[in-house]
């Protein structure tokens, strides 16, 4: 009995034993709640026949000079093409003072989509004209026509509007027309008159704008401004107070754009400072605001084209490639969300 007793305890330790350094293998359990997915959208293609039409459309008024029936008879087409495509719209009127003394009855047109989405993304462009052409050598105290300089972002953004109007982002867009951009003073030679003091006898609109904010509370996540984007072999480089004041998406936008195969338009060159509408909103709201502009930088005097401020800013060199290019980009800032 005892011999049988201590082989059986034998046994039993050496199969507990066993059993406590056997090693079990446990399947692993993944707990790590995986995120939806983002449905894939497909950015609509942006129709530059439809957008050479709309430029087309603001020259036929006439030149776009504030105090003017050609301007007031365009500025009520703006608000109701944005009205047509589905824009909440409102036209803020007031009267800035120019260089001159003239006192200019202006209108920032300002159409909002989605108005009650929250995350919401600005474009803008100016859309009066020249009063004169000063850089010319003929009638130089006539208005100038502005179909780049003026109607080709306007133009473009419209188009933009009817996309939206066909298929809906989800992002809040607002889409804004400012006045009195360029009745700012006439700039001599380089050495007759100091330049930074006349910058702000431009973009009196946005100023205005600026200093009485139509909309309460607006806080757009950024800008985009369009200033002469429809000549042909039109160039944008990367401005100084773009870069400073949202360097981040101007390398997101310049990026894109290469990518779809726009590197042409958009350069990687960088610009000096640039008196535009954004450089107000920049300094004067805290919405980060970038500028798509044709501009050489390393021209002479002619940085802006040759055809800037004079009577060649007419529709013989509005370009419907360049329309288009800037355009599709600024459809896929919207609808991926850029």
């Amino acid at each position: 009995m005892r011999i049988y007793f201590n082989l059986v305890l034998i046994f039993s330790l050496f199969f507990f034993f066993s059993c406590e350094t056997e090693e079990v293998e446990i399947p692993s359990v993944d707990n790590k709640i995986e995120e939806p997915k983002k449905p894939i959208v497909i950015t609509p293609s942006f129709n530059q026949d439809s957008a050479y039409l709309y430029v087309q459309k603001q020259v036929d008024f006439g030149p776009r000079v504030p105090n003017t029936k050609a301007h007031d008879d365009c500025g009520d087409w703006l608000a109701s093409e944005l009205v047509r495509h589905g824009f909440d719209t409102i036209v803020q009127r007031g009267k800035v003072l120019a260089f001159n003394g003239n006192v200019l009855n202006m209108q920032n047109i300002i159409g909002q989509y989605n108005k009650e989405e929250k995350e919401r993304v600005m474009f803008c462009a100016h859309w009066d004209t020249r009063p004169f052409a000063d850089r010319d050598t003929v009638n130089k105290n006539r208005p100038i026509d502005g179909a780049n300089d003026g109607a080709s972002g306007v133009g473009v953004l419209l188009e933009v509007a009817r996309q939206i109007s066909l298929q809906h982002p989800s992002l809040g867009i607002d889409i804004i027309f400012f006045d009195a951009e360029d009745y700012g003073a006439v700039q001599v030679s380089e050495t007759m008159q100091d330049l930074s003091s006349i910058s702000h006898t431009w973009c009196l609109g946005s100023q205005f704008w600026c200093k009485n904010p139509p909309i309460p509370n607006y806080n757009p996540k950024y800008g985009i401004l369009l200033d002469m984007v429809g000549a042909e072999d039109a160039i944008f480089p990367k401005d100084a107070v773009s870069r400073h004041y949202a360097g981040g998406l101007v390398n997101k936008v310049w990026k894109a754009a290469q990518n779809m195969g726009y590197g042409n338009y958009f350069v990687n060159q960088l610009a000096g400072a640039i008196t535009d509408d954004h450089t107000y909103i920049n300094e004067m709201t805290n919405i980060p605001v970038i500028d798509i502009i044709h501009y050489v930088p390393n021209g002479n005097y002619g940085d802006f084209g040759k055809f800037h401020h004079t009577h060649a800013d007419n529709m013989d060199i509005v370009n419907k490639e360049t329309l288009g290019a800037v355009g599709q980009v600024m459809l896929h800032v919207i609808y991926q969300e850029l």
